[in-house]
Order: structure tokens, then C-alpha cells, then sequence
């Protein structure tokens, strides 16, 4: 009896191709899960890149937050007080009308610019609203500052800066109070006078944490300020904290209009480019600079220039007689 020593050369064919066939099957679902995992591992990589883009582009647009903008209202860097109307009051100053002006009263004694037909006196000031001097020659002038404004017989325009930026706790009072200024002198010029001289007024001292943004807001509120919404984010978002800190820098490079000088401290009043040098306390000394130096532009507008005359013709030389 025969036996069967194995399988038949056609089945051991067919098992041959049923496992090339099975593992062929097995490697086509490998690379498809392979394939199904790179797919969704880029789409995953690509959601993370997109949400990386937008925490980006979301971290730098409220990182500016309006910062790198320039205030509309701004002429070399500072302001021109339009409307000097309910300072004075406010600051608790005499009332001209109540004071009888008596050869011997200080009244009579400080002169004061008139207004002409030649141009006004040009008065600009560089402002640190920590400065206790700036404070000292705000409350001494501003009396006469509102009069002469008013009166057309000068022009004046404040430059806020920030040089005592690291004089509040690290709370930068001295840059954000420069930048809440411009704030008050582009959505509302009106009242820029009356802040100003508020912040001036309501200093806090040096090394101290000085107003909050929202405590500054209300402060512009306070004086009258219209859009109270619109000032209230610019002064709060920090609009123009970078460009105080521009303004500042380039001050200490140079004012302009002047002959090299530059900011080396404040209060800096220049009155016709020169600076004043006087008793920041003293209204009837700065009074009497600003007459000097009113009176010096008068004279050189009104020296008038030598015109040449052309030189005489000589005579003709006589004839003799014959």
C-alpha cells in the first residue's frame, strides 16, 4: 500500500499564492493606515500652524493697541491751545476786573505783551506732568497765559514728554499722563488747555504710583471733554504711549526752530525760540521776558532794510572858452 509522502506539486502552487495574496492584502492596509495617520498628522500640523498665525497676528494687533499712531493734532510734536475759557476760575485765580491796578500794586508793576499787526509772541512749553517745576510755572503763569491767549498777543503751545518715566514705581506715570495729553488734544483740543493745567494741578509726588489710565480718563471727563467713550479707550488702550516716548527722544536730540538747543530738563519754556531762564514761581519775571522778547521781534520787523542808491553822475568836465 502506497502512502502520501505530501501535498500535490498543484495544491502546494496554490497555497504559495494564497499567502502572497494574503500578505499582499496585509501591506495594502499597512500603507493605507500609514497614509490615513500622515494625513492626519498634517492636518493637525496645519491647524496648529493656522492657530499659531492667528494667536500672532491677534498678540501684535493688541500689542499696538493704536500705539504707533500720530496725533492728527500735532505740530512738532506738540499742541496749540485753542480755547482758554473756565481755567483760570478753576485754578482759583484773581479776577482782573477785581483788582485795582495802584502804582504800587504788582498789578501795575508786570508788564504784559500787546497784541499788534506784527506776529503774536510764540510761546512753547515742554511739560512733564511729574515735573514740580513744571507745576510751579503753570500755577504762577496761567492766569496771564489765558489773557495773553486770549487777547491774540501770544501764541502758546504745550510738548508733553516723559523724562521722569522711572520717578513712579515702575508704573511709567510720567509717559502715560504725556500720552493721555495727546489723547485730550486730538479727540477734543477745547479742553486741552483746562487738562493740562489739571494734570499740573493734581500732581501726584515723585516716586509714588500717580493716576491710573482709568483715573486719567476721568480726569479729561472731569474738565468737560466731549466723546467721553472715545477719549476713555485712547487714554485706556495707550494710543499714543509710543509716540510720547518718540516725541521725548527726539526733543533730546533737538528742538526745532531753535539754534541746537535740547532737552535736557523740564519745565523747558521757550518764548520766540529763546529759553526762559527766570524764577519759575515769578509770573512778573517771566512777564517781563516775554515783553523783552516781544518787543526785540517788533523792532527787527519793523528795522527797515537800506536800499542802495545808485551813484551820481559825474558832470561833465567844462569847455574852455576860446
Amino acid at each position: 500500500m502506497s502512502t502520501d509522502s505530501g501535498d500535490t506539486p498543484s495544491s502546494a502552487t496554490d497555497r504559495r499564492e494564497a499567502v502572497r495574496e494574503k500578505a499582499k492584502r496585509v501591506h495594502v492596509r499597512q500603507s493605507r493606515a500609514r497614509l490615513a495617520r500622515r494625513i492626519s498628522l498634517g492636518v493637525l500640523a496645519t491647524g496648529a500652524v493656522a492657530a499659531v498665525a492667528a494667536v500672532v497676528v491677534w498678540s501684535v494687533t493688541s500689542t499696538m493697541g493704536g500705539r504707533d499712531l500720530t496725533p492728527e493734532t500735532a505740530s512738532s510734536d506738540g499742541f496749540a491751545v485753542s480755547d482758554v475759557t473756565g481755567v483760570a476760575s478753576e485754578q482759583g485765580a484773581i479776577d482782573d476786573s477785581a483788582v485795582e491796578a495802584t502804582p504800587g500794586s504788582d498789578k501795575a508793576a508786570t508788564p504784559a505783551p500787546t497784541a499788534s499787526a506784527t506776529a503774536p509772541v510764540d510761546i512753547r512749553v515742554y511739560v512733564d506732568y511729574l515735573s514740580p517745576g513744571a507745576r510751579e510755572w503753570q500755577l504762577a503763569n496761567v492766569d496771564q497765559l489765558t489773557t495773553w491767549v486770549d487777547e491774540g498777543a501770544a501764541t502758546l503751545s504745550y510738548h508733553p514728554v516723559s523724562m521722569l518715566t522711572a520717578k513712579s514705581n515702575g508704573t511709567k506715570y510720567s509717559l502715560r499722563a504725556a500720552a493721555a495729553a495727546a489723547c485730550v488734544a486730538t479727540h477734543d483740543e477745547s479742553v486741552f488747555f483746562a487738562y493740562n493745567t489739571e494734570l499740573l494741578t493734581r500732581q501726584p509726588a515723585m516716586d509714588t504710583d500717580g493716576f491710573s489710565d482709568v483715573e486719567l480718563a476721568d480726569l479729561a471727563q472731569a474738565v468737560g471733554a466731549g466723546d467721553p467713550d472715545t477719549l476713555r479707550s485712547c487714554i485706556e488702550d495707550g494710543d499714543y504711549v509710543q509716540w510720547a516716548k518718540d516725541a521725548t527722544e527726539r526733543a533730546i536730540a533737538g528742538i526745532p526752530d531753535t539754534d541746537g538747543l535740547q532737552l535736557t530738563g523740564t519745565p523747558m519754556i521757550l518764548v520766540n525760540g529763546q529759553p526762559y531762564m527766570g524764577a519759575l514761581k515769578d509770573a512778573a519775571e517771566f512777564s517781563q521776558f516775554v515783553l523783552t522778547s516781544a518787543s526785540d521781534a517788533f523792532y527787527t520787523d519793523q528795522t527797515p532794510t537800506p536800499t542802495p542808491t545808485a551813484p551820481a553822475t559825474p558832470a561833465a568836465p567844462a569847455t574852455p572858452e576860446g
